[in-house]
Formats: C-alpha cells, structure tokens, sequence
C-alpha cells in the first residue's frame, strides 16, 4: 500500500527532503503531526498557497495529523525568502484581521474537528516571547556565516537585508521547536524557497532536544510558459469568492495550457493518477473536455460543489461547449450529460432598454464592460477582428450594438478574442 509519501512523489509534490529514507519509513509505519505556514500579508490566500494546501489535505487523508500555522507573529517582521525587497509591514490589527480571514479559509480544505487538523496562530507565542532569553536560548545555537549562505539572505544581502528580516531564520526555528514540543510535530513542510529556514529548524531541535525532525519542500510551480501560479494578466487568482467569483476561478483552470494539464490534475485535484496519466494522449476536444474536469474540481475543492457546477453549466452556455464524455476521468462527478444551462452565473452588466434601444458603439460598449481597459484598446481589438457580437465577428470599431442584438432572453453575448466572454443582460 503506498504511503503518503508514494502519494506526493508519484503527484509532483517533493523538491527536497532531508533524510529521505527515514521520512519514506516514518510516513509508512506511522502516523506523525506535520505543519506548514502561512503567511497573513493578505485578507485571502491566492491559487500559489494551493500545493501546500493540498499536501495537509493528502496528509489528513491518510490518516496524519496537519497543523496549518497562520504566521500572525512572523507577519510582524516579514519574510525575506524569495524577496528581492523588503516586504511591507503591516499593523498588529492588520495582521490579526488577515490571520482571522485564514483561519476560516484554510477550514474549507481541512477538516479541525475532533482534533483531525489544528489550526494555530504562532503570535500566540512568539509576542510572548522574552528577547533577551530569546538570544541566550535560542540564538546561540545559530552560526552567523551559515546563515548568510542561506539562500533566503544571499539574495537580499544584494540589495540590503536589515536587521528585523535577519530575524526571520531564528523565529520560524523557534516555531518549529515549539510544535514539537507542546504537538509531537516531525516534519516541517512548504514551498522551496523555505529551505534554509526549515534546515535551521529540524537542527534546532536536534540540537536542543536531541531529537530527529524533517522537513520537505515543494517545487515552485510555474506555468508551462514560464508565469508564476497565482498571477496572471488580469491579477491575482484568489482562494476568496469575494475576490475572485467561482465563475472566474472556474475560468482561470479551464484557460490553462494543453502542456499543464496533467501536472495540474496531480497537483490540485484527488483524482486517481492511473487516469490522470492518460490525459497526456489527449488531444483537441477531448484536452479541452480534461481541462473542464480540472476546472470542476479544482473549483470544487475550494468554493464546493454547488458553486463548481454553476460556473460549469455558465461555461457550457458560454462556450456552446458538449458534454464531458463518460471515459474522460471517469473518476470526476463533473456532470456529463445534456442540461438546461442557468445564465446566472455567467458575468453580465444589467442595462437600461433604452440606452440600446438608441444603440451604443461596439468599443464604447467593450471598454464599458470592461472587455478592453479603454477606448483606445478596444478600438484596435475590433478593428483587428477581435471582437464578436454572439459569435458574429464586428467589422469596425463604431459598429452599433442595439437591443435588436438580443436574443429571446433579453442577451446579448460580447466575446474578445477565443475565450473572453461577457453577457450585456438587458432590464
């Protein structure tokens, strides 16, 4: 039976790990408490927390004890790895509003009853903490010139490390510590560029308690062109429906290259891998049928299922797109069958009959809609031939768009480009 440790390495999940053979043991004869941090600089995570995420829910799946740390006291200072600048700080109510927002995020994916996960706060401890005793219990176990070769600080020291940021390293080996002290806590997990702060905390304990701890990391993951996960062109993709709708989340994994959709498959959803390895001999429609699984459950996974089918049958009405067929990652319960498609879901602006009555530019009504981010914009779209009226191509910028456009729902369908739909919804 394969281990959880099967499970990530099989996925795509592991970078590093220190002592590979024991964590292979531990994970398999075991069941240990694990944790990963995060950081509160933001009332929501983004789709780039997604990978440490699903590595507690495959921990709590098989059968270990997660601990999701919100970093409401490291948040004070600020975290240099993987910053070229220092990261701005923030307030202690504004650290603590954010660290509230997250801990009711990260229950959408980890089950906290009954003690299964723990979601904890390290300002619990580390605004407690006394500095002079700090330094002579903790400090002195750290080596100066070791830590300037840590990767998180051979960066910055570029450009100015200043001495709050310095302390960063010493406070997430303290967190550490004190989990594995007050929770059994073994192995310390997140994305790679935690590297050296997560070595300074399993030798931390080794050294204050004469204990092993692990730790292991998570690639980095970018998209096949080379973008990191979480940015794309319009912003940030957010966890928060309030910031970015299911509808739009939906969109963002449908959209994704034909060249990620198998890694993404491994990485953000539950499916089987013996039938996400065969998406890698899909092609034309049936990819683009894989990606609307991906987008189903990866919506699923964070907004639930209710919202994941709304933003699906929005998607089908959309895009005229077929049903998903039967051998197609069978394992989904994306819904494969003919059904009528609700339009409520879709994005629409609600707009006066009278206002199109009279007729409104197509760039004027473009830009409005947010289609184009001007006027301008929106000019040289639709002079190129980018721009539709449902599925119809305008020939000029200024042709007039008009309630006669409708259709019998009172909409009317503006599409920029192949995959950027809006629906102009008339009152």
């Amino acid at each position: 039976m394969n281990s959880v440790f099967d499970i990530f390495w099989e996925r795509g999940f592991i970078e590093q790990v220190t002592d590979e053979s024991l964590i292979r043991d531990l994970l398999r004869n075991e069941k240990i408490t694990c944790y990963i941090g995060f950081d509160p600089t933001a009332t929501s995570l983004h789709i780039g927390s997604l990978v440490p995420i699903m590595a507690l829910a495959h921990m709590q799946r098989n059968g270990h004890r997660p601990i999701a740390l919100v970093g409401g006291g490291t948040g004070l200072i600020g975290d240099p790895s993987g910053k070229t600048e220092m990261r701005r700080i923030l307030t202690r109510e504004q650290i603590d509003h954010n660290a509230s927002c997250l801990q009711k995020q990260l229950s959408r994916y980890l089950d906290f009853q009954d003690g299964k996960a723990i979601l904890l706060n390290n300002a619990d401890w580390l605004t407690e903490l006394n500095y002079i005793e700090f330094l002579r219990d903790i400090g002195r176990h750290f080596s100066i010139n070791k830590m300037l070769a840590a990767e998180s600080y051979r960066i910055r020291l570029e450009k100015g490390l200043n001495f709050i940021e310095f302390n960063y390293m010493l406070l997430q080996a303290y967190d550490f510590l004190y989990l594995f002290r007050n929770y059994q806590c073994a192995l310390q997990m997140g994305g790679n560029d935690q590297w050296g702060n997560m070595l300074a905390g399993s030798d931390l304990i080794r050294r204050i308690e004469g204990k092993n701890a692990y730790s292991m990391t998570f690639p980095l993951i970018t998209t096949s062109a080379g973008h990191k996960m979480g940015k794309t062109e319009k912003g940030t993709v957010w966890l928060d429906s309030a910031l970015t709708s299911p509808y739009e989340y939906y969109q963002h994994w449908i959209n994704v290259d034909d060249a990620d959709v198998e890694r993404f498959l491994a990485l953000f959803t539950f499916l089987p891998m013996d039938e996400i390895r065969q998406i890698g001999s899909l092609t034309d429609a049936k990819i683009n049928m894989a990606k609307a699984v991906l987008a189903f459950e990866a919506t699923t996974i964070t907004h639930g299922r209710d919202e994941a089918v709304g933003a699906w049958r929005a998607a089908a009405k959309a895009f005229h797109t077929k049903p998903i067929e039967a051998s197609i990652l069978p394992s989904s319960t994306i819904p494969r069958e003919n059904v009528e498609l609700d339009i409520a879901a879709i994005p629409f602006v609600e707009k006066e009959r009278a206002v199109l009555e009279r007729g409104v530019p197509a760039y004027k009504l473009f830009h409005e809609v947010n289609l184009c981010a001007s006027q301008s914009e929106a000019r040289r779209l639709l002079s190129q031939g980018g721009g539709y009226v449902n599925d119809r191509q305008i020939t000029t910028f200024d042709d007039i768009i008009s309630a006669a456009d409708a259709n019998t729902a009172g909409e009317i369908l503006l599409r920029k480009g192949k995959k950027t739909y809006f629906i102009v919804k008339l009152k």
